[in-house]
Order: C-alpha cells, then sequence, then structure tokens
C-alpha cells in the first residue's frame, strides 16, 4: 500500500520524544535495534500479547462461569458476562498492540493479509505462532490462578455423582476442561454446528473489514475498536451456546492447554476440533471477497479522519525525513524500515 501524506497535516508533526524528552539510554538503544534487525520480535510479542489480552478476560470469565454451574452457585457469571469479557479483551488487544504489529491477532486475518495484500508468507508464519502463544499462555496462567478454586470444584462434584460422573462431563462446554478448550455441546449436530461457526465468522470478519475501509465515513478510525468489539461481544451472546470458536488463535491455544493439563484426551472430538479451528479461516476469505466485490469503491473520497490515521504511519519519525527530502526509494536499513512501516498500515 503506498503511503502518502496530507499537506496539512504534515506541517504539524508532533512526536513523542517531543513532548516526553530523551528516553534513559538503554531504551533509546533497544528502540534502535527494535526499528531494524529485531523489528520482528516486537511485532511478535505485540501479536501475541493481543491474542493474550483477547484470551484472558475471556476464559476467566468463563472459568467462573463454569465453576459456578459446577458448585450451584448462582450469580456468579454468565453469557451476557462472557461476551462482555471478550469484547473487552478484543478492545484492549487492538488498542494497545495494533499500532506495533497491525493488530491481526487471529491467523485467518494473518492469511487474507498474505492472500490478497501481499503480506510477507514468512512473516505470517510468525504471526499465526506467536498468536497461539499468546492464547496458549493466558489459558495456562487461568489454571494456575484459578487452580484451588477448581479443584474445590471438582472435588464436589466427586461428592455429588462419584467420579465417573465427572468425568462424563469433563471434556464437554460443561466441564473443567471446557472451560480451556472449546468442545461442541452434547449431542450436537456437527453439520449445525459448522454452519453456525462458518455464518458467524463470515459476519465478524465482514465488520472487521467494513471497520477497515479508509472511505467508511460512518466508522472512523477511533469507532473501529468498538464496532469490531461489540461485534464479537454479540457473536458470544447470539451464537457460541451452538459452538462457536471463531479464533483459530483461541481455539488451538485452549486446547493444547487443556492437552497439557489432562492428557490426550481433552483433545475431544477430532472432527469437531477441525470445525472450531479451521472453519473461520474460509469464512474470512469469502467475507474479504465479497467485501472487495461489493462495498469497495475506488472513486470514494477519503475521509479526514481516515487520512489522518494513515498520516500517523506515513510520518513515523525513522522515514519522515525521506519524505521530506522527495526520496521515495531509500535503501539499505531504511528501505527495510521503510517496508515495515507500510505493512503496518
Amino acid at each position: 500500500m503506498a503511503a502518502t501524506v496530507s499537506h496539512a497535516n504534515s506541517e504539524r508533526v508532533v512526536y513523542v520524544s517531543d513532548l516526553q524528552g530523551t528516553r534513559p539510554g538503554f531504551f533509546t538503544k533497544w528502540e534502535r535495534l527494535r526499528h531494524g534487525r529485531f523489528h520482528w520480535l516486537s511485532e511478535c510479542f505485540a501479536e501475541a500479547m493481543g491474542v493474550f489480552l483477547y484470551t484472558y478476560p475471556g476464559v476467566g470469565s468463563t472459568a467462573i462461569y463454569v465453576i459456578g454451574n459446577l458448585t450451584k452457585e448462582s450469580g456468579l457469571s454468565s453469557l451476557f458476562q462472557i461476551g462482555l469479557a471478550y469484547g473487552g479483551g478484543i478492545f484492549f488487544a487492538v488498542g494497545l498492540c495494533a499500532a506495533t504489529s497491525g493488530g491481526h491477532l487471529n491467523p485467518c486475518i494473518t492469511i487474507v493479509h498474505v492472500l490478497f495484500k501481499g503480506f510477507p508468507p514468512l512473516k505470517a508464519l510468525r504471526y499465526i505462532v506467536a498468536q497461539i502463544l499468546g492464547g496458549y499462555i493466558a489459558c495456562l496462567l487461568i489454571y494456575a490462578q484459578y487452580h484451588h478454586v477448581l479443584t474445590t470444584a471438582e472435588a464436589t462434584v466427586i461428592a455429588s455423582v462419584g467420579e465417573e460422573g465427572l468425568a462424563a462431563i469433563n471434556f464437554t462446554p460443561s466441564g473443567p476442561a471446557g472451560i480451556f478448550a472449546l468442545y461442541a455441546p452434547t449431542g450436537s449436530n456437527l453439520g449445525q454446528v459448522f454452519m453456525n461457526e462458518f455464518v458467524t465468522d463470515f459476519f465478524l470478519a465482514l465488520v472487521i473489514f467494513g471497520c477497515l475501509d479508509p472511505s467508511n465515513v460512518f466508522i472512523p478510525p477511533h469507532m473501529a475498536l468498538g464496532t469490531i468489539a461489540i461485534a464479537y461481544a454479540s457473536a458470544v451472546w447470539g451464537f457460541a451456546p451452538v459452538g462457536l470458536a471463531a479464533n483459530s488463535a483461541r481455539d488451538i491455544a485452549g486446547r493444547l492447554a487443556a492437552m497439557t493439563i489432562w492428557g490426550r484426551e481433552a483433545a475431544g472430538n477430532p472432527r469437531y476440533a477441525a470445525i472450531a479451528a479451521l472453519t473461520n479461516i474460509p469464512a474470512t476469505i469469502l467475507a474479504c471477497i465479497v467485501h472487495e466485490l461489493m462495498f469497495v469503491d475506488s472513486d470514494r473520497v477519503v475521509p479526514q479522519a481516515q487520512r489522518e490515521f494513515y498520516d500517523v504511519h506515513a510520518l513515523h519519525r525513522r522515514r519522515g525525513p525521506l519524505l521530506q527530502n522527495g526520496d521515495s526509494s531509500p535503501g539499505g536499513r531504511d528501505q527495510k524500515e521503510y517496508v515495515d512501516t507500510i505493512e503496518r498500515v
């Protein structure tokens, strides 16, 4: 994507260092490295942290919901709270991490960028691994935080229905393992589950691409966070009971965490595992194609709010002098920094 700078904004650029002064020596040196040879590390960290921030509140809210049901204590959580938690997690994740990595936070978004946006495949692979790692760490931390409460809940179930009763529900949405790994509801039709997953993922992706449309005057950049967060919360409220993953990183990370805790049996039904992990990819690709064919209009005017958003990326100090000198073909390490900036845009 070509980077352009609106003339009005280029005359009044204020950098963070203009407001906060020079940072301590170590931070300055590290920042130089982070923008150079270690640029991939900060980007992967941002992707991992983004999925962590999305998974942590969502799975945490699910944990207390399941534990409350196991111990017959009412009011501890609800589907509404879980939806709010995931929506809030999306808001935090994109808001804090997107400026560093581009805010993919989902393998299907990264794959779409490879197919249609020229995103480097090797970089995409690093992103996907980082995304899964972030979700995995979040799940294990939640297990550690809830370990005593979860053990108490399991003891309550065993006292009521015995160990066989606990084993019967453990690897279901109602069991302890269901806090972390996603399982299809007992007795559900996998064809219906697939349809539910596909349509909901298509809906989410269409909202995301609509928010990213630079000509969308109704959703300026500062409203995109809330819009996407509400979309995810709405998906949870409306369709999670049927079986919904919506994010391969969240699904794979949670399943790996459950297998780490309870062993291979926690992998669950392999057919549903494939549906949860893979369905969002073709659904997102289809949503991207539909958006490009039916909604994108190259002749629309780009509003000022969107132009300012792109200016913030294009006027990054690491390549600002290139614009001032009129040089559109930077070389050497500057070329690498230039490419990284454009990729983030």
